[in-house]
């Protein structure tokens, strides 16, 4: 996938998690900040490894996001807490798991189609 359209999306994924702040407060807002912090992963894995297939990708963001949030049964250091949060909440598991597979759809969509010949990976 073209590292351009990536960047945008990052950058579009930032911006849309700030609104969502802005815009409302309570759990919609966690959550769905969670989901688009794990699509932000996602879009970096693909500006760092553009060929990585859908559900690879979305694999690896999950998982990424998932250990960020196990680390926070541990003491994560002031510094990182803006970041990586400093309070473990199970659901936000879920949340993860939410915004990889909508990651993971939107760049399955948006992938060109396998030339003729060859096979969909």
């Amino acid at each position: 996938m073209p590292r351009l359209p990536v960047a945008l999306a990052a950058a579009l994924t930032v911006a849309l998690g700030l609104a969502v702040r802005v815009a409302f407060d309570g759990p919609f807002a966690k959550y769905a900040g969670d989901a688009l912090y794990t699509v932000l992963i996602y879009a970096l894995i693909l500006l760092a490894r553009p060929a990585t297939r859908p559900w690879v990708t979305a694999l690896v963001a999950a998982a990424l996001s998932w250990a960020i949030e196990f680390a926070q049964l541990g003491d994560i250091p002031a510094v990182l807490r803006p970041v990586l949060g400093s309070t473990f909440n199970p659901p936000d598991l879920l949340w993860y798991a939410v915004g990889a597979a909508a990651a993971a759809a939107v760049h399955a969509l948006a992938r060109p189609a396998p030339a003729r010949g060859e096979t969909a990976s």
